[in-house]
């Protein structure tokens, strides 16, 4: 998967912790489909390296209501100052490196 770059709102979901994530925007979806079929480790779930603002970080997609999210750290959180709400810009790519 080539890097994608999109900007979104992050939003709370009642599911895994850190409980807020950036809702992946659906013109990306089927790239990171593609890239699961390779990087996926089980439940549709595709590691990827991602950046907020100047925040580098290593997560997993989370494949939810058709579409993926972004978890946004509490790391990521502090560091930029972010939270629910807020509009942010993400760089990110399937894999750990």
């Amino acid at each position: 998967m080539e890097e994608i770059i999109f900007e979104a709102e992050i939003i709370e979901w009642r599911g895994p912790a850190p409980f807020l994530f950036a809702p992946v925007p659906d013109e990306h979806i089927g790239a990171i489909r593609y890239a699961a079929m390779t990087q996926s480790y089980g439940w549709g779930v595709v590691p990827v390296v991602a950046t907020v603002g100047d925040t580098l970080f290593a997560t997993s997609l989370f494949p939810r209501e058709g579409g993926y999210f972004l978890p946004i750290k509490v790391a990521v959180q502090r560091a930029e100052a972010v939270g629910l709400g807020d509009r942010i810009a993400v760089r990110m790519r399937a894999g750990r490196s």
